[in-house]
């Protein structure tokens, strides 16, 4: 009976295609329900940004085979970008996931504007299977709930795999993990941007000459923050608050100096502290925030007593999964993390940065709910660790394991350099050619005098960061990816 319905994947993004065309490759009928219009609907939202991993780790194994491969529907004459550039997100949308979500065996099995609200199970005579019901459970189908436009309705399906991502629930800018009294209403109004605004392009001129408090100590507040530090170049009366909700840590900030792996490593975090102590960027400490109170400016409360007046708040907070419409099925999960239980360890952000995270597949990820699996980045709840190479070997696994092949499922595998790919030494790809005039900021590099992109999509150099680049290789960089995070024992262990 089972076998009779689909498979259904849950979010049409890198993750959700990639799962989608490991399940077509093995003949499972599939079914790919999007929230967004189109392919790629998340990345959209910050297409401005620079991935920190070349296209060699962006691109699964089965979707670069369906798109290269001609058949009788298909010329098969996808140009595959060159592997040691860096997309962009809008570059990742138009130049992999659109044409991948248009090939032909695959653009059937996708169905837009379909949000998905729960998802719970059904007996074969209809009869409903609620959380607490385990009589023949792992013979029941799953019955996906969906919104559209036009209407709601129930789709049925005999495994589901979540590859829906985190980017619709941010984190709060509140203290302990809640919003801040008064930040749904800051939201409407328009006062909290996205998580990651386009200061340098869309949002140049809401940003310019403004107050903004940027909240945040990972990749997302540097990318924001140092683009804020050229919008204040060019708009000298643009004031940039960078809100810490601790006590300032370089090592934390800016990276780990001699501690690090890599001289190039911490290049983005040498470019932030260059702002700081050129007085572009202000940096308040121990923002614990109670309220935000609207009014000519946004107020912001903190604990201490202290209120900051602010005209924006981005809150480069981080992510957390959205569990809610999961709430009728049996799941294991991480009590920190929010991972798959076995998961968890795996990817603490205490211990573990993106490019040391072990390959896992299907039995790491099942919960008791039998055929129903998180993947992608929702699998990794509230770690930031997570990299798409290694999202990729999750779903070939998955794929694997509901086609019945159970030794594919079990052998997982995931090549990734030693040092990780989490981030690059931000010169662009190093597939351009470096700018060779000493950076009047961050210091002096060498190479051919030429603009080049600067992990930001905007396409001269960075008067800020500059670029330094020699052979192509992935570095990491001091942020809070996990490495080195929280462990000052690490740190003494790597300077000595």
């Amino acid at each position: 009976m089972n076998h009779s319905h689909p498979i259904i994947v849950i979010g049409a993004g890198p993750i959700g295609l990639a799962t989608a065309a490991h399940l077509l490759e093995r003949g499972q009928d599939v079914r790919v329900l999007e929230a967004g219009s189109g392919a790629g609907a998340a990345i959209r939202n910050w297409g401005h940004i620079r991935l920190f991993s070349t296209w060699r780790w962006n691109i699964d194994a089965a979707a670069r085979r369906l798109l290269e491969t001609p058949t009788a529907a298909y010329a098969g004459d996808w140009n595959a970008p060159r592997e040691t550039r860096l997309p962009t997100g809008s570059e990742m949308v138009t130049q992999y996931l659109e044409p991948l979500a248009a090939h032909p065996a695959l653009a059937a099995h996708i169905s837009y504007g379909h949000r998905v609200a729960k998802v719970t199970r059904l007996r074969a005579d209809g009869a409903g299977v609620d959380k607490t019901s385990s009589k023949n459970r792992e013979d029941s189908l799953f019955l996906v709930r969906t919104e559209t436009a036009d209407e709601t309705k129930d789709v049925l399906a005999r495994a589901v795999i979540d590859a829906s991502g985190t980017w619709g629930t941010p984190n709060p800018v509140g203290r302990s993990g809640i919003e801040a009294i008064g930040e749904a209403e800051a939201h409407a109004a328009g006062l909290i941007t996205s998580p990651l605004p386009d200061p340098l392009g869309a949002d140049a001129e809401p940003f310019s000459g403004k107050t903004i408090l940027v909240m945040g100590a990972g990749h997302s507040a540097a990318n924001t923050l140092i683009s804020l530090g050229r919008l204040r170049q060019r708009h000298p009366d643009t004031r940039i608050l960078w809100g810490l909700r601790g006590a300032a840590n370089p090592i934390r900030m800016y990276g780990g100096g001699p501690a690090d792996q890599l001289p190039a490593r911490g290049q983005l975090g040498t470019s932030l502290r260059r702002l700081v102590e050129h007085g572009d960027i202000d940096i308040v400490e121990n923002v614990a925030v109670t309220t935000l109170e609207r009014g000519e400016k946004l107020g912001v409360v903190l604990a201490d007593g202290r209120r900051l007046e602010v005209d924006l708040l981005v809150p480069a907070t981080g992510f957390r999964p959205d569990l809610g419409m999961l709430s009728e099925l049996r799941l294991d999960l991480d009590q920190a993390v929010e991972a798959p239980r076995q998961l968890g360890p795996l990817i603490d952000p205490e211990f573990h940065s993106c490019g040391t995270v072990s390959a896992h597949g299907a039995s790491v990820l099942a919960h008791p709910e039998t055929d129903f699996y998180i993947a992608g980045m929702k699998s990794y709840g509230r770690a930031p660790t997570f990299l798409l190479a290694t999202g990729y070997e999750q779903v070939r696994s998955i794929a694997a394991a509901l086609a019945g092949d159970r030794a594919a499922a079990e052998t997982v595998e995931l090549e990734l350099p030693d040092t990780g790919v989490c981030s690059t030494d931000l010169a662009g790809s190093c597939d351009a050619p470096a700018a060779g005039t000493p950076d009047p900021v961050a210091g002096s590099c060498c190479g051919t005098p030429e603009p080049v992109e600067i992990g930001f999509a905007t396409g001269t150099p960075d008067p800020v960061a500059g670029s330094c680049c020699g052979t192509p290789e992935p570095v990491e960089i001091g942020f809070a990816t996990g490495t080195l995070h929280g462990h000052t024992e690490l740190l003494v262990e790597q300077k000595s």
